[in-house]
């Protein structure tokens, strides 16, 4: 049964979502969230800066977090639907479509590449069950830091919940990047 779609169109367009994901994410990582680093002041040596520059922080915080449930939560999630249909067609075709209409004969290596576009899903998975189970807490303690009374959060703790944001933002460049690396070596294996 072929399948409805050309699957490497599919896979073309999830493994740039992927990207996209990676890109992002090593540019919180490694850039935005840092830069709302810098100079900021001890809570034990300097508390009135310090309570400043967590209150800034946190109203600087909603940049990032709207942008990652408005543009990057769609498309983490469309990169496991595109990876599982790569996955099925795979599994499901007798030939391996490369280009358009271009038919390279199944020598059985194809057909067990439904294995590798599974781990690029199951990869897109675990990052947003990650993004939900442990970097939304986070993002709610830093968000709340625009009013930690009223948030009950804790504002001396404002640089270890950005530090910790960074560090566990880590499986979302090591994720995208694996799933995109072996969809794209999988496709192209084939051409």
């Amino acid at each position: 049964m072929a399948p409805l779609v050309p699957t490497t169109a599919v896979v073309g367009t999830t493994v740039a979502f992927s990207f996209i994901l990676l890109g992002n994410a090593i540019t919180q990582s490694f850039m935005g969230v840092p830069a709302l680093l810098v100079d900021f002041p001890r809570a034990s040596s300097h508390p009135e800066e310090h309570a400043k520059a967590a209150r800034h922080l946190g109203r600087q915080w909603p940049v990032f977090w709207h942008m990652g449930n408005v543009f990057f939560r769609p498309i983490s999630t469309l990169g496991i639907f595109g990876y599982a249909y790569a996955s099925w067609a795979t599994a499901n075709d007798t030939h391996f479509t490369a280009f358009g209409n271009l038919e390279i004969p199944d020598n059985g290596a194809a057909a067990a590449g439904w294995k590798l576009y599974a781990l690029s899903a199951t990869c897109h998975l675990i990052t947003v069950m990650h993004s939900a189970l442990n970097m939304q807490p986070l993002n709610q303690k830093i968000d709340g830091l625009r009013d930690p009374r009223a948030s009950g959060v804790d504002e001396s703790l404002a640089e270890y919940y950005a530090r910790r944001w960074i560090k566990l933002n880590t499986v979302r460049i090591v994720m995208p990047l694996v799933a995109g690396s072996v969809a794209l070596w999988q496709t192209l294996r084939h051409r």
